[in-house]
């Protein structure tokens, strides 16, 4: 497949929040002037917690862009874009699930573009075993539920179209594919 050149010629910041900058980019398309819109994201990281059962700690909380609540894997933003990808997994498990492990016992799973059309967030996603209670150390403006799911129910659930976060489906088929298939 031949690649169509595509050039930027110019990028313009039209907002700037606190996880996000929203550019408009002027490109070249094959010679045709465009405008297209990209989001910067400074970058997250998700984690996988596994019970000593095998069933796999999920999250439940509003999302206001969807305005209702999903079920998802632990996950959050860099604190900056310097911090390790591991130490922002290790910090989101305890203080979504309330349930901690050492750092050298999470294992790196995936990477995931989220929404490359528009978007350059990246997500690793990293596998925790050997989970310990602690507790939640939640945002002032969040509710987290925290939930115990086995794998298969979940990957129901994927197929049934009741999670469709699309972090929280390559987390949990990916671990399916990589620990539960025999």
């Amino acid at each position: 497949m031949d690649q169509i050149p595509v050039k930027r010629l110019d990028r313009i910041l039209k907002y700037e929040g606190s996880i996000l900058k929203i550019y408009e980019d002027t490109v070249d398309a094959n010679g045709h002037l465009a405008h297209w819109d990209f989001i910067h994201h400074k970058g997250a990281a998700a984690v996988v917690p596994v019970t000593k059962d095998g069933n796999l700690l999920m999250v439940r909380q509003y999302r206001n862009a969807l305005d209702r609540y999903t079920l998802e894997v632990p996950a959050g933003a860099l604190d900056s874009p310097e911090e390790p990808k591991l130490d922002c997994a290790h910090r989101e498990l305890e203080e979504e699930t309330g349930y901690k492990t050492e750092k050298q016992k999470m294992e790196f799973l995936i990477r995931v573009n989220t929404t490359v059309a528009f978007c350059d967030e990246v997500i690793d996603i990293f596998v925790a075993r050997d989970l310990e209670p602690s507790r939640q150390n939640l945002d002032e403006d969040e509710y987290i539920e925290v939930e115990e799911w086995a794998v298969k129910d979940l990957e129901e659930k994927i197929y049934q179209g009741e999670i469709t976060d699309g972090k929280t489906i390559a987390a949990i088929l990916a671990y399916a594919r990589k620990y539960c298939v025999n």
